[in-house]
């Protein structure tokens, strides 16, 4: 039987007779039990094991690639980079005093752009990795990519890794200014530790909001390392911008996290809507964008009194009047009772404030 195996009629017979004792088996277990709904049987599994016994359904490398894109929302960059521009314009644009010029420069802003689009991918894709079973379990988060068997965790892990890389390099263009390479990996790693944090604390949106809190500071920083250096209050417009991302992301992660109330209470996971109620979460994410309209309000006032003199203007108020009245109509489309439109307040919403903002900004600051 062996020696027949080697030989292409031989692995033929074997195969049947394998085939066979499969068959076998199954008539077996009919008999034994009456029926075998296979189908319902598999259903029972939840989709992360199910997903286990199938490898990703394509492997063409484009199609992965898109998925993969989708994975971690890449259209969701729209939230965070917009600040980053709007702090980089501000940089090159503000007074420096006795330091040297601060002139624009493409390799900073390609930098930047870099930085930005590897440091969030990263992110994302170690937060879908560490969630991946979570989500298996919560019907909204099922058919995400991971779970459902879209893609691997052995592709999802080289893409972290390689857009982990990606940000690094992008390091390398704002040298001789060492500060982004230093600060590089603690910042990364406040990135990833997001993915844990609703493990043990209800301030998972705090979290959140002060990863994206960092992509304005941090373009400050790229840009006027030197001034910053000799003057550290020079920060002072980026961190007032970044507390304002902060109390806005947080806000709307809120919003955003009541749609799975009852699955994280179930579960354990610890989020605002679970230690507050629903109503109660809506109320503080208010109370948080109320907090960001008076952070964006002491801009202008800050960087006359701390510097440096931003000289902001007419243009810049109706902007701030413009993002309130966003706000207030993003609240304005969420109940607790109903929240079949929270995700036209999330993204919608939430991307014309970003992009808003950095236009308005960008025509206050170089209106000739």
């Amino acid at each position: 039987m062996a020696a027949s195996r080697k030989s292409g009629k031989g692995v033929h017979v074997f195969t049947v007779v394998r085939s066979q004792m499969d068959r076998l088996s199954f008539a077996e277990l009919v008999a034994a039990h009456g029926h075998v709904d296979l189908q319902s049987q598999l259903e029972v599994l939840p989709p992360y094991l199910q997903s286990q016994s199938s490898k990703p359904r394509s492997k063409n490398l484009l199609t992965q690639l898109k998925k993969l894109l989708e994975m971690i929302r890449f259209s969701h960059t729209i939230f965070a980079l917009p600040f980053a521009l709007l702090a980089a314009l501000m940089a090159w644009v503000a007074p420096v005093g006795d330091a040297p010029e601060v002139k624009f420069n493409w390799f900073h802003l390609v930098g930047i752009l870099i930085c930005m689009i590897g440091a969030r991918s990263a992110a994302m894709a170690f937060n879908r990795l560490v969630d991946r079973k979570i989500d298996a379990l919560n019907p909204r988060t099922a058919k995400r990519h991971l779970p459902a068997g879209e893609l691997s965790v052995a592709s999802v892990t080289t893409f972290t890794i390689g857009s982990s890389l990606i940000y690094f390099l992008g390091m390398m263009l704002f040298l001789p200014n060492w500060l982004p390479l230093v600060l590089s990996v603690p910042v990364l790693l406040v990135l990833f530790g997001y993915s844990y944090t609703k493990r043990f604390t209800p301030l998972a949106h705090f979290w959140l909001g002060l990863a994206l809190m960092l992509a304005p500071i941090c373009a400050w920083v790229a840009i006027r390392g030197l001034v910053v250096m000799n003057n550290p209050a020079d920060v002072t417009p980026a961190v007032l911008i970044g507390l304002a991302v902060l109390f806005w992301v947080a806000g709307f992660d809120m919003i955003y996290a009541c749609q799975d109330f009852e699955y994280d209470k179930q579960k354990g996971l610890k989020s605002i809507p679970v230690m507050l109620g629903v109503s109660g979460a809506l109320r503080l994410a208010a109370v948080c964008h109320a907090v960001m309209i008076g952070l964006l309000v002491a801009l202008p006032l800050a960087s006359k009194l701390i510097g440096p003199d931003l000289q902001l203007g007419v243009v810049y108020w109706i902007g701030v009047a413009a993002v309130a009245g966003l706000l207030i109509y993003e609240h304005s489309l969420v109940r607790p009772n109903d929240l079949d439109r929270v995700n036209l307040a999330f993204f919608n919403v939430n991307a014309v404030v970003s992009v808003g903002l950095f236009v308005v900004v960008a025509i206050d600051l170089l209106a000739i």
